[in-house]
């Protein structure tokens, strides 16, 4: 399942590269992710936990940079796991490529997701909504996270403040919302008055 998303950071290019550079500090981005450890080359474990409807899914697992392309600023992770629970697995390779827009930053972030499994059970608007949520959220906490880099506060003290966690509650709200939002617009397109 291909997932697009976008976002934009009022910050120029080179200081959002330089940020995307250290991966703990994006990671703590992530609501509900988590790096356990660094194993080097840039390859991490972690844990990912998110609630999808009424079933939290936890996974463990590996990340890996395959690309990092500092002229066209573009990376490129694998990342691999499996439910703690042994409810299914998840792959997924992310693109996130980065653009000057005005006087910021446009990052286009592209999710290559194959799931199997208790996850695999959601239908793609679900988990489409799910992921847009959880963008806005890492767009939000990326964009303070850089605003406490340029207070001063050190990469490591920026990249110790944990995201916050994936909210089932909230997220699963926010994306029903959306999904509503969708229907509806579709429901009333054909009675809109003609301008």
């Amino acid at each position: 399942m291909l997932i697009k998303n976008d976002f934009e950071v009022a910050e120029p290019v080179e200081k959002v590269w330089q940020f995307f550079a250290n991966i703990p500090q994006v990671a703590s981005c992530l609501p509900g992710a988590e790096l356990t450890e660094d194993l080097g080359d840039d390859k991490y474990k972690g844990r990912v936990a998110v609630r999808m409807g009424p079933v939290r899914l936890q996974f463990a697992g590996t990340a890996e940079i395959t690309e990092r392309n500092e002229a066209a600023k573009r990376v490129v992770v694998h990342a691999a796991g499996a439910e703690e629970k042994g409810r299914g697995q998840a792959s997924m390779v992310i693109t996130a490529a980065l653009a000057r827009a005005g006087n910021g930053t446009k990052v286009d972030v592209t999710q290559d997701l194959q799931l199997a499994g208790a996850a695999a059970q959601y239908g793609r608007g679900m988990i489409s909504d799910v992921t847009s949520v959880l963008m806005r959220d890492f767009a939000a906490n990326m964009k303070d996270r850089i605003g406490q880099l340029d207070r001063g506060e050190s990469a490591e003290q920026v990249a110790a403040v944990s995201a916050s966690p994936a909210g089932g509650f909230t997220i699963g709200l926010r994306a029903a919302w959306m999904a509503l939002t969708r229907v509806f617009r579709r429901f009333f397109a054909p009675y809109q008055p003609e301008s």
